[in-house]
């Protein structure tokens, strides 16, 4: 009974162990990343080092399941067995002492109900013949032939009883005998065997005991490894080096706005006349980092809809994945190309003909690479030109407003290209041109350009 309930409680041991490595499988599974997002983000130690936890713990849950497997198998299944042996064995004992039992049951009956009680019933009837022998034979009238009959009769009854006595003293002994071997010998031989096959069941048992720590121990150095491997997980996360991808990999390449200049309406700038564009301020396009605003552009082939940097990055990326396509139809072109040359040579390896709608689809696919090769490449080029012009623009409009002084009047330098002496202005006119990005990022660039000039019709400011 303890073995059964042993191996019952062993199996609700292996269920719970199975349970909870499926739940940790399905954990794990369940936060494990996937697709080009999650692998990008995995070159960043924090988010690959907690990929590596949930591999290690993958890995954790297959040791547990090991241990559920171990515990079924050397413990559940074995003890079962064993205990079918072990009840089969029992009941074979208790068989062999049962038969023995009722076999001494039998030579008792067969000694008590036939030889004892034929013993007693002839020797009072060899009693009786005796004493009517001896009553006949005092008997003063009695004839001599009746006296001898009598005692012939009480002769023969007297021996019947005695061979009575005899066979019931040995059926005695032999009974006697039979229980002597019973109690003395076949019963401790049985619980001599039942001993020692309780002995070897609480032995096995034990093992059994021993086992349900030993199965954990022998798994003990994997999981240590994978706790191991949890802890290195941790150390291996680089906080600098993530952040310094992290900028690597989402710089945008936008320069910083140059400085406001300085709008002087008190040296000559007056308002038009129109009321609708009086005080009217400029409007600037400015790109503020933190903004909460964010505006999703289209996706454009040329990725004209990213920042000058990621822009880039993502053209030479696809110029890498169409060289190595390109690359790989060229050699498959080459080859195509040795094979037909080999099938011209040797007819009997094949036809030449054979081979010319894959050297065709082949040789379309190596131009439509190339032409997709020299458009990104163009594009590529087109977004390092754009970035030389910007900083170029950049730099020049810095240096107007470093070189500008706010002190005097903004017309002074374009004072010695003109005469003095003209007669009087016919009118007076003020231009803003005010230039705009056309998209995101673009350093937005606003200039006062104000002109002194005569003409036939008059002379405009």
């Amino acid at each position: 009974d303890l073995v059964d309930r042993y191996v019952k409680f062993v199996k609700e041991r292996t269920e719970i162990e199975q349970n909870y490595a499926k739940q940790l499988r399905n954990l794990s599974k369940k936060y494990l990343k996937r697709g080009s997002k999650e692998e990008q983000e995995c070159g960043f130690t924090n988010h690959q080092s907690f990929q590596d936890i949930l591999n290690e713990l993958n890995d954790y849950a297959g040791q547990r399941e090991l241990i559920a497997e171990n515990m079924m198998t050397g413990i559940c299944v074995e003890l079962t067995k064993y205990l079918q042996d072990l009840k089969q064995e029992r009941k074979t004992y208790l068989a062999d002492a049962k038969k023995a039992q009722q076999n001494l049951e039998i030579s008792f009956k067969q000694l008590e109900n036939v030889s004892l009680r034929r013993f007693a019933k002839e020797w009072g009837e060899a009693e009786k013949a005796t004493q009517q022998a001896e009553k006949i034979e005092n008997d003063t009238n009695a004839i001599k032939a009746d006296v001898e009959k009598v005692k012939q009769h009480a002769h023969v009854k007297t021996h019947t009883a005695e061979e009575c006595r005899n066979d019931y003293a040995a059926q005695l002994q032999k009974y006697n005998k039979e229980q002597n071997t019973f109690y003395y010998t076949e019963i401790p031989q049985l619980f001599n065997k039942l001993q020692d096959m309780d002995e070897r069941r609480i032995r096995s048992l034990a093992e059994g005991y021993s086992q349900f720590a030993d199965v954990e121990k022998k798994v003990l150095p994997i999981i240590t490894k994978c706790l191991d491997g949890i802890s290195m997980a941790g150390r291996n996360t680089n906080g600098k080096q993530d952040s310094m991808r992290f900028i690597e990999q989402h710089k945008s390449g936008f320069e910083r706005p140059a400085e406001v200049d300085f709008e002087d309406y008190s040296q000559g700038i007056k308002p038009a006349s129109s009321d609708a564009n009086l005080n009217q301020p400029k409007v600037r396009t400015k790109l503020w980092p933190f903004s909460h605003k964010k505006t999703k552009s289209p996706a454009a082939e040329d990725f004209s809809h990213l920042p000058p940097e990621q822009r880039k990055k993502r053209l030479q990326s696809k110029i890498d994945d169409i060289t190595k396509e390109l690359q790989k139809e060229l050699d498959q072109s080459e080859a195509l190309e040795k094979m037909r040359g080999v099938y011209e040579r040797n007819p009997q390896m094949g036809d030449p003909a054979s081979l010319e709608p894959q050297i065709t689809q082949t040789s379309q696919n190596v131009g439509r690479l190339r032409g997709q090769l020299t458009k990104y490449e163009s594009w590529l080029a087109e977004a390092f030109r754009g970035e030389d012009s910007t900083n170029t623009a950049v730099n020049n409009n810095q240096h107007c407003s470093m070189s500008a002084d706010p002190s005097q009047n903004i017309y002074s330098e374009f004072d010695e290209d003109f005469d003095e002496d003209v007669e009087t202005p016919i009118g007076k006119a003020t231009a803003l041109y005010t230039f705009q990005g056309s998209s995101q990022g673009t350093v937005s660039i606003t200039s006062v350009s104000v002109s002194r000039f005569q003409s036939g019709d008059g002379v405009y400011n």
